[in-house]
Protein backbone atom coordinates (compact mmCIF):
# COMPACT_ATOMS: atom_id res chain seq x y z
CA UNK A 1 0.00 0.00 0.00
CA UNK A 2 1.46 3.89 -0.69
CA UNK A 3 2.09 5.78 2.61
CA UNK A 4 0.04 8.09 3.26
CA UNK A 5 1.01 11.79 2.79
CA UNK A 6 1.43 13.69 5.09
CA UNK A 7 1.48 17.77 6.52
CA UNK A 8 4.84 18.87 7.89
CA UNK A 9 5.89 22.29 9.22
CA UNK A 10 8.75 23.87 11.32
CA UNK A 11 9.09 27.37 12.50
CA UNK A 12 11.40 29.34 14.93
CA UNK A 13 11.11 32.63 16.60
CA UNK A 14 13.11 34.42 18.83
CA UNK A 15 12.80 34.38 22.30
CA UNK A 16 13.83 36.82 25.16
CA UNK A 17 14.53 34.45 27.91
CA UNK A 18 17.06 31.91 28.75
CA UNK A 19 17.24 28.47 27.28
CA UNK A 20 17.08 27.13 30.16
CA UNK A 21 13.76 29.01 31.25
CA UNK A 22 11.94 28.25 28.18
CA UNK A 23 12.19 24.54 28.40
CA UNK A 24 11.15 24.45 31.79
CA UNK A 25 7.60 26.18 30.77
CA UNK A 26 7.71 23.48 27.79
CA UNK A 27 8.38 20.60 30.24
CA UNK A 28 6.22 21.72 32.88
CA UNK A 29 2.74 20.61 31.70
CA UNK A 30 0.75 20.84 34.44
CA UNK A 31 1.27 24.96 34.90
CA UNK A 32 -0.04 25.16 30.89
CA UNK A 33 -3.54 26.48 31.78
CA UNK A 34 -2.18 29.90 33.81
CA UNK A 35 0.65 30.27 31.16
CA UNK A 36 -0.72 29.54 27.77
CA UNK A 37 -4.21 30.60 26.97
CA UNK A 38 -5.76 27.89 24.73
CA UNK A 39 -5.14 25.41 27.76
CA UNK A 40 -7.79 25.00 30.33
CA UNK A 41 -6.82 21.72 32.46
CA UNK A 42 -3.57 19.25 31.84
CA UNK A 43 -3.84 16.22 33.52
CA UNK A 44 -0.33 13.96 33.65
CA UNK A 45 -1.51 10.33 33.70
CA UNK A 46 1.64 8.68 33.89
CA UNK A 47 5.58 9.86 34.53
CA UNK A 48 8.53 7.97 34.68
CA UNK A 49 11.04 10.88 34.72
CA UNK A 50 11.89 11.17 31.06
CA UNK A 51 8.56 10.08 29.27
CA UNK A 52 4.73 10.56 29.97
CA UNK A 53 1.46 10.42 29.20
CA UNK A 54 -0.77 13.56 29.38
CA UNK A 55 -4.35 14.53 28.68
CA UNK A 56 -5.13 17.91 27.63
CA UNK A 57 -8.10 20.36 27.26
CA UNK A 58 -8.05 23.35 24.95
CA UNK A 59 -10.51 26.00 24.71
CA UNK A 60 -10.41 27.36 20.86
CA UNK A 61 -12.58 28.62 18.67
CA UNK A 62 -15.59 28.37 20.79
CA UNK A 63 -14.91 25.00 21.58
CA UNK A 64 -13.35 22.86 24.19
CA UNK A 65 -11.32 19.88 22.77
CA UNK A 66 -9.23 16.85 24.54
CA UNK A 67 -6.18 15.18 23.25
CA UNK A 68 -3.77 12.56 24.01
CA UNK A 69 0.09 13.74 24.39
CA UNK A 70 2.86 11.13 24.86
CA UNK A 71 6.33 12.97 25.43
CA UNK A 72 9.83 12.68 26.16
CA UNK A 73 11.92 15.26 27.72
CA UNK A 74 15.47 15.81 26.93
CA UNK A 75 16.25 18.12 29.50
CA UNK A 76 20.07 18.02 28.62
CA UNK A 77 19.44 18.96 24.43
CA UNK A 78 16.76 21.18 25.70
CA UNK A 79 14.16 19.44 23.55
CA UNK A 80 10.44 18.11 23.98
CA UNK A 81 9.20 14.86 21.44
CA UNK A 82 5.62 14.13 21.41
CA UNK A 83 2.65 12.48 19.76
CA UNK A 84 -0.78 14.42 20.21
CA UNK A 85 -4.24 12.59 19.30
CA UNK A 86 -7.63 13.12 19.81
CA UNK A 87 -9.05 10.29 21.65
CA UNK A 88 -12.12 10.41 20.12
CA UNK A 89 -10.00 10.35 16.77
CA UNK A 90 -6.77 7.92 16.82
CA UNK A 91 -5.88 8.72 13.61
CA UNK A 92 -5.38 12.22 13.21
CA UNK A 93 -2.38 12.34 15.00
CA UNK A 94 0.38 14.95 15.59
CA UNK A 95 3.83 14.00 15.71
CA UNK A 96 6.93 16.55 16.71
CA UNK A 97 9.04 18.24 18.54
CA UNK A 98 10.24 21.81 21.01
CA UNK A 99 13.73 22.12 20.70
CA UNK A 100 15.32 25.37 22.46
CA UNK A 101 18.90 26.92 21.87
CA UNK A 102 20.78 29.30 23.62
CA UNK A 103 20.78 32.86 21.40
CA UNK A 104 22.90 34.53 23.07
CA UNK A 105 22.74 36.15 26.60
CA UNK A 106 19.34 35.59 28.16
CA UNK A 107 17.74 34.77 24.62
CA UNK A 108 17.17 31.83 23.18
CA UNK A 109 15.74 30.43 19.56
CA UNK A 110 12.74 28.00 19.86
CA UNK A 111 11.83 25.71 17.58
CA UNK A 112 8.42 23.73 16.56
CA UNK A 113 8.37 21.10 14.04
CA UNK A 114 5.12 19.42 13.88
CA UNK A 115 3.45 16.66 11.01
CA UNK A 116 0.50 15.11 10.89
CA UNK A 117 -0.92 12.55 8.03
CA UNK A 118 -2.96 14.80 5.64
CA UNK A 119 -6.42 15.14 7.27
CA UNK A 120 -9.62 12.62 5.46
CA UNK A 121 -12.76 14.43 4.70
CA UNK A 122 -14.79 13.36 7.71
CA UNK A 123 -11.79 14.72 10.16
CA UNK A 124 -12.75 16.31 13.45
CA UNK A 125 -13.80 19.83 13.68
CA UNK A 126 -10.19 21.13 15.64
CA UNK A 127 -8.01 19.02 13.04
CA UNK A 128 -5.42 21.66 11.60
CA UNK A 129 -6.63 22.49 8.14
CA UNK A 130 -4.44 21.55 5.64
CA UNK A 131 0.03 22.92 5.41
CA UNK A 132 -1.70 26.68 5.74
CA UNK A 133 -3.56 25.60 8.82
CA UNK A 134 -0.90 23.43 10.37
CA UNK A 135 1.61 26.61 10.10
CA UNK A 136 -0.68 28.92 11.75
CA UNK A 137 -1.11 26.20 14.46
CA UNK A 138 2.39 25.95 14.94
CA UNK A 139 2.53 30.47 14.94
CA UNK A 140 -0.09 30.53 17.23
CA UNK A 141 1.73 28.03 19.61
CA UNK A 142 4.97 29.49 19.40
CA UNK A 143 3.83 33.26 19.96
CA UNK A 144 2.15 32.23 23.18
CA UNK A 145 4.71 31.11 24.87
CA UNK A 146 7.05 33.89 23.69
CA UNK A 147 4.68 36.10 25.47
CA UNK A 148 4.37 34.22 28.32
CA UNK A 149 8.18 32.88 29.13
CA UNK A 150 9.42 36.56 28.47
CA UNK A 151 7.51 37.26 31.94
CA UNK A 152 10.24 35.05 32.99
CA UNK A 153 11.70 37.48 35.27
CA UNK A 154 8.43 39.18 37.27
CA UNK A 155 6.67 35.52 37.12
CA UNK A 156 7.23 35.53 41.27
CA UNK A 157 5.16 38.58 41.94
CA UNK A 158 2.75 38.12 39.16
CA UNK A 159 1.90 34.43 39.68
CA UNK A 160 -0.26 33.98 42.65
CA UNK A 161 -1.79 30.57 44.07
CA UNK A 162 -4.28 30.67 47.34
CA UNK A 163 -7.18 27.93 48.21
CA UNK A 164 -10.22 28.37 50.53
CA UNK A 165 -11.64 25.71 52.05
CA UNK A 166 -14.27 24.23 54.54
CA UNK A 167 -15.00 21.17 56.55
CA UNK A 168 -19.11 20.07 55.63
CA UNK A 169 -20.93 17.18 57.52
CA UNK A 170 -22.93 15.88 54.94
CA UNK A 171 -23.22 14.28 51.87
CA UNK A 172 -20.55 14.76 49.05
CA UNK A 173 -23.10 14.01 46.38
CA UNK A 174 -25.37 17.03 47.51
CA UNK A 175 -22.03 19.62 47.77
CA UNK A 176 -21.16 17.60 43.90
CA UNK A 177 -24.62 18.95 42.62
CA UNK A 178 -24.69 22.72 44.08
CA UNK A 179 -21.33 23.27 42.65
CA UNK A 180 -21.92 21.17 39.35
CA UNK A 181 -25.53 23.17 38.97
CA UNK A 182 -23.93 26.44 37.97
CA UNK A 183 -27.15 27.94 36.19
CA UNK A 184 -28.73 27.99 39.75
CA UNK A 185 -26.04 30.37 41.34
CA UNK A 186 -27.94 33.54 40.42
CA UNK A 187 -30.67 32.94 42.62
CA UNK A 188 -28.36 31.50 45.47
CA UNK A 189 -25.07 33.34 45.44
CA UNK A 190 -24.78 37.43 46.21
CA UNK A 191 -22.00 37.87 43.43
CA UNK A 192 -23.72 35.99 41.25
CA UNK A 193 -26.20 38.40 39.19
CA UNK A 194 -26.75 35.72 35.95
CA UNK A 195 -25.39 32.94 34.46
CA UNK A 196 -26.16 31.12 31.13
CA UNK A 197 -24.38 27.48 30.84
CA UNK A 198 -23.73 25.66 27.21
CA UNK A 199 -22.84 21.87 27.65
CA UNK A 200 -22.08 20.19 24.14
CA UNK A 201 -20.60 17.09 26.18
CA UNK A 202 -21.68 16.00 29.62
CA UNK A 203 -19.28 16.91 32.24
CA UNK A 204 -17.77 19.67 29.52
CA UNK A 205 -19.53 23.16 30.57
CA UNK A 206 -19.42 27.03 28.73
CA UNK A 207 -20.33 28.89 31.48
CA UNK A 208 -20.77 33.04 31.15
CA UNK A 209 -21.64 34.43 34.57
CA UNK A 210 -22.56 38.13 35.61
CA UNK A 211 -20.39 38.42 38.81
CA UNK A 212 -20.99 42.68 38.73
CA UNK A 213 -16.86 42.92 38.22
CA UNK A 214 -16.95 46.27 37.00
CA UNK A 215 -18.65 47.65 39.84
CA UNK A 216 -16.28 45.87 42.48
CA UNK A 217 -12.82 46.87 41.26
CA UNK A 218 -11.90 44.39 38.36
CA UNK A 219 -11.81 46.38 34.72
CA UNK A 220 -15.00 43.84 32.60
CA UNK A 221 -13.21 45.02 29.47
CA UNK A 222 -14.23 46.62 25.79
CA UNK A 223 -18.07 46.52 26.64
CA UNK A 224 -18.43 49.52 27.97
CA UNK A 225 -18.59 47.80 31.62
CA UNK A 226 -20.24 44.46 30.61
CA UNK A 227 -19.81 41.77 33.61
CA UNK A 228 -20.21 38.47 31.95
CA UNK A 229 -17.56 36.25 32.31
CA UNK A 230 -17.16 33.29 29.84
CA UNK A 231 -16.13 29.94 31.88
CA UNK A 232 -14.83 26.18 30.53
CA UNK A 233 -15.42 23.93 33.85
CA UNK A 234 -14.92 20.35 33.20
CA UNK A 235 -16.57 18.06 35.87
CA UNK A 236 -16.03 15.10 37.26
CA UNK A 237 -18.44 13.41 39.78
CA UNK A 238 -16.01 10.22 39.79
CA UNK A 239 -13.67 12.27 41.29
CA UNK A 240 -15.13 14.75 43.18
CA UNK A 241 -13.39 17.57 41.11
CA UNK A 242 -14.23 20.20 38.63
CA UNK A 243 -11.72 22.18 37.04
CA UNK A 244 -12.18 25.66 35.48
CA UNK A 245 -10.72 28.35 33.59
CA UNK A 246 -11.80 31.67 32.64
CA UNK A 247 -10.95 32.48 29.02
CA UNK A 248 -10.55 36.29 29.34
CA UNK A 249 -10.63 37.08 33.07
CA UNK A 250 -11.12 41.10 33.32
CA UNK A 251 -8.53 43.50 34.10
CA UNK A 252 -6.09 43.18 36.18
CA UNK A 253 -5.91 39.02 35.46
CA UNK A 254 -4.42 37.99 32.53
CA UNK A 255 -4.76 34.10 33.03
CA UNK A 256 -6.88 32.32 35.98
CA UNK A 257 -7.73 28.90 36.19
CA UNK A 258 -8.68 26.43 39.36
CA UNK A 259 -10.11 23.40 41.25
CA UNK A 260 -13.21 22.42 43.37
CA UNK A 261 -12.42 19.37 44.87
CA UNK A 262 -14.39 17.30 47.22
CA UNK A 263 -11.85 15.01 49.92
CA UNK A 264 -14.49 12.77 51.93
CA UNK A 265 -13.56 11.48 55.40
CA UNK A 266 -15.66 9.10 57.82
CA UNK A 267 -18.48 12.03 59.00
CA UNK A 268 -18.17 14.07 55.87
CA UNK A 269 -16.00 16.01 53.86
CA UNK A 270 -13.47 19.05 53.25
CA UNK A 271 -14.12 21.07 50.07
CA UNK A 272 -11.28 23.09 48.45
CA UNK A 273 -11.79 25.66 46.17
CA UNK A 274 -8.05 26.00 44.50
CA UNK A 275 -7.09 29.40 42.63
CA UNK A 276 -3.98 29.98 40.24
CA UNK A 277 -3.69 33.67 38.86
CA UNK A 278 -1.50 35.16 36.62
CA UNK A 279 -1.63 39.02 36.65
CA UNK A 280 -1.43 41.53 33.61
CA UNK A 281 1.52 44.22 34.18
CA UNK A 282 0.02 46.40 30.90
CA UNK A 283 -3.46 46.28 32.61
CA UNK A 284 -2.41 47.03 36.68
CA UNK A 285 -2.98 50.98 36.30
CA UNK A 286 -5.85 51.07 34.38
CA UNK A 287 -7.80 48.26 36.82
CA UNK A 288 -6.49 49.57 40.12
CA UNK A 289 -5.28 53.21 39.26
CA UNK A 290 -2.28 55.37 38.79
CA UNK A 291 1.08 54.07 40.23
CA UNK A 292 -0.53 50.86 41.04
CA UNK A 293 1.87 48.03 41.41
CA UNK A 294 2.09 43.89 41.41
CA UNK A 295 1.15 43.81 45.22
CA UNK A 296 -2.11 45.50 45.56
CA UNK A 297 -3.44 43.48 42.27
CA UNK A 298 -2.29 40.52 44.34
CA UNK A 299 -4.01 41.51 47.89
CA UNK A 300 -7.28 42.86 46.04
CA UNK A 301 -7.57 39.35 43.60
CA UNK A 302 -6.75 37.63 46.73
CA UNK A 303 -9.51 39.23 48.75
CA UNK A 304 -12.18 39.28 46.27
CA UNK A 305 -11.68 35.65 44.73
CA UNK A 306 -11.77 34.68 48.46
CA UNK A 307 -14.61 35.92 49.40
CA UNK A 308 -16.22 34.63 46.28
CA UNK A 309 -15.32 31.18 46.63
CA UNK A 310 -15.95 31.58 50.92
CA UNK A 311 -19.73 32.31 49.90
CA UNK A 312 -20.18 29.68 47.56
CA UNK A 313 -18.70 27.38 50.20
CA UNK A 314 -21.19 28.28 52.85
CA UNK A 315 -23.89 27.87 50.46
CA UNK A 316 -22.25 24.49 49.18
CA UNK A 317 -22.63 23.78 53.09
CA UNK A 318 -26.40 24.82 53.84
CA UNK A 319 -27.24 22.75 50.91
CA UNK A 320 -25.39 20.17 52.19
CA UNK A 321 -26.06 20.00 55.55
CA UNK A 322 -29.64 21.09 55.84
CA UNK A 323 -30.86 17.55 55.02
CA UNK A 324 -29.13 16.32 57.41
CA UNK A 325 -30.23 18.37 60.21
CA UNK A 326 -33.20 17.78 59.23
CA UNK A 327 -32.97 13.65 59.49
CA UNK A 328 -31.72 13.79 62.97
CA UNK A 329 -34.57 16.31 64.06
CA UNK A 330 -37.04 13.83 62.77
CA UNK A 331 -35.17 10.92 64.22
CA UNK A 332 -35.34 13.15 67.73
CA UNK A 333 -38.70 13.54 67.46
CA UNK A 334 -39.61 10.00 66.94
CA UNK A 335 -37.83 8.89 69.96
CA UNK A 336 -34.84 7.30 68.27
Amino acid sequence: MPSQPVRSVRRTVRVAAPAHVVYGMLADAPRWPVLLPSYVHVERMDFDGARETLLAWEFQGGRVCSSRLRRTLRPQAHRVDFEQDDPAWPGDTVAGSWSVEPDGAGRSLVTLWQQTPNAPANAPANAPAGPDGLDADAAGRLARLREAAERWDRLDELLLAFEERMRIEGPAELVYDFLYRVEDWPELLPHVDGSSVREDRPGTQVVVLDTGAAGAGFTAGPDDGAAGFETVRLCFPHAGRIVFKETAPPAPLTAHSGEWSLVPDESGLTVVCAHRVLLGEESLEAALGAGALPVDARRQVRERLGRESRQTLLLAKWHAESPVRRLRQGRGGSGR
